[in-house]
């Protein structure tokens, strides 16, 4: 089984690119977890796509997301809400209208976030269901919300021990979902 782990963040170090780190090395024995992120992706414009197409970064993301038998989605937390990078890549990667059913219809998605505030990304969570339906994705009923960011994914150190159980029991979880 491969999965595909998206990190909703531009920034290396992120708390949701570490949260990415921690469930690739989380995976099962026999499960496949690739780390992706937004990078190279550029804001959406309809005559940029009309003048020179599909950009690469989002046409290399789209074939990695459609080679994979699930997709873990970690979703940073801005003002409530989901990050744009992440946004405007789920917009990229619906185009053309054709690409979207076979990009995201059907397909198993987890959502996971991390935030050094104390509820975890559960409201950009909350509103990326809305998105994440609309594409017809398969969403996974459990969520994996990561609250003292700082504290339990360091820059450097250790994670913390419970962290890295929830971790693993969720990537299980996951795997029994996808079957």
């Amino acid at each position: 089984m491969k999965l595909i782990a998206i990190s909703g963040s531009l920034r290396a170090a992120s708390f949701n690119t570490r949260l990415v780190d921690l469930l690739v090395e989380s995976a099962p024995q026999g499960v496949e977890c690739e780390k992706a992120t937004l990078k190279g992706i550029p804001l959406y414009d309809g005559d940029v796509e009309e003048e020179h197409g599909i950009p690469q970064a989002v046409e290399s993301l789209r074939a990695r997301i459609k080679g994979a038998d699930g997709m873990i989605i970690a979703t940073p937390e801005y003002n409530a809400g989901m990050p744009g990078v992440l946004k405007n890549a789920l917009d990229w990667l619906t185009r053309p209208g054709s690409e979207m059913k076979p990009t995201f219809g059907h397909r198993p998605t987890a959502l996971v976030g991390a935030t050094p505030g104390q509820f975890g990304t559960a409201f950009a969570q909350a509103g990326s269901l809305i998105n994440l339906r609309q594409l017809g994705c398969q969403l996974f009923p459990d969520y994996l919300r990561v609250s003292r960011a700082d504290q339990v994914l360091p820059d450097s150190g250790a994670v913390d021990a419970d962290l890295r159980k929830q971790a693993a029991s969720f990537m299980e979880n996951f795997v029994r979902f996808i079957g």
